[in-house]
């Protein structure tokens, strides 16, 4: 009884937040406490409420004391968080040969979108050592519906037991992959675009990187969402939000002392992609920011280096918002907006580039 107890406690507590966020304005208020108003910016509502509702249960951040403590950790605020699966999305498992091994992976396709089109790569977050192709597959499902694309998400190796720079490895041969079997996928090989999330943000940008510096069939976009993107520096935006806004400052050092434990290779901009000496000739980019992120500052610097070198670039950030929230799209109204706003964008880019 007690490992059925255990088994349904993720379900029960994923009903109690959603009645919770069901609950009207005024008592939704209430629970959350005051607004939070910090460096000009007041903390979205359903944001407030989520991170009160965390702090009850005792969830300070996403480390843990051990690998494998964080990534059932993550694996039960998925149960917690997930909602019915997005509807009209064709998903199948794939495998991607590597030197190193197979990778598993998924294709999302959107059951109308029969035709060849635009397909995006896409490395989910989670400091290179957490998260995987079930933690993002609410993500990955919205993104080909509402974006009207195929999304091919890769699960790649994982820190500690594999550090840097594996997971760019096999971020890499996903997206050769993807070229040499776009008709495969549905696509074609000039009509793949490089997507991410925080660390799988990280990865997307050097991949863009790395494809376009060797002269190579390179993305015809790269969506970044809030971006890990230079390892060498505390900015502003970590010492205001680096606790207390779900991604802490004690997680970011602890994930990067997993994935990169060397210092000398922090620098590297295969990690630190915003300390590359060109950043020209990259492909067109949306980077998207949260106000209260840690991962602020760096991600809004590599969006001005990009359009320094002469890249077209729409950086958007979402003052009211935390890290992490697109993989909370269920929960909250506010979460689910700004995703609708995030794919509106990623359509028109792919849109125009086919013009």
């Amino acid at each position: 009884m007690p490992n059925v107890i255990e088994a349904l406690q993720p379900t029960l507590e994923g009903a109690a937040m959603r009645a919770v966020f069901a609950l009207p304005q005024p008592l939704r208020r209430l629970i959350a406490g005051p607004p939070i108003r910090i460096d000009d910016q007041e903390l979205a509502l359903d944001a407030q409420l989520l991170l009160k509702l965390q702090k009850l249960t005792g969830q300070t951040g996403l480390s843990a004391e051990t690998a494998a403590k964080a990534r059932a950790g993550m694996a039960r605020a998925t149960k917690i968080t997930a909602g019915s699966p997005v509807p009209g999305v064709v998903v199948a498992e794939r495998s991607i040969p590597t030197d190193d091994g197979d990778l598993p992976a998924r294709l999302y396709r959107p059951r109308e979108v029969t035709e060849t089109g635009p397909l995006l790569v896409f490395y989910h977050g989670g400091g290179w050592v957490i998260g995987d192709l079930d933690s993002h597959d609410d993500l990955c499902r919205f993104l080909a519906k509402h974006a009207g694309i195929r999304v091919l998400s890769v699960d790649y190796r994982l820190a500690p037991e594999y550090p840097f720079p594996a997971a760019l490895d096999d971020a890499l041969a996903a997206y050769h992959y993807a070229v040499d079997n776009a008709a495969d996928l549905g696509s074609s090989s000039d009509a793949i675009a490089v997507g991410g999330d925080s660390a799988g943000g990280n990865l997307a940008a050097a991949v863009a990187l790395r494809t376009t510096r060797a002269g190579e069939q390179k993305p015809v976009f790269q969506l970044l969402l809030y971006p890990a993107v230079d390892a060498t520096r505390r900015r502003r935006s970590r010492e205001l939000f680096g606790n207390g806004f779900l991604l802490t400052d004690h997680d970011m050092t602890w994930f990067m002392e997993q994935y990169s434990p060397q210092e000398s290779t922090l620098a590297d901009p295969r990690l630190s992609v915003l300390l590359a000496d060109d950043h020209s000739d990259l492909p067109t980019a949306y980077v998207v920011t949260c106000g209260f992120d840690p991962l602020r500052d760096e991600g809004e610097a590599y969006a001005k280096a990009l359009s320094d070198a002469g890249v077209p670039v729409v950086a958007r950030r979402f003052p009211d918002l935390i890290h992490g929230f697109a993989n909370i799209r269920p929960v909250g109204h506010r979460f689910e907006e700004a995703l609708f706003e995030i794919v509106g964008t990623v359509r028109a880019a792919l849109e125009l580039h086919k013009g």
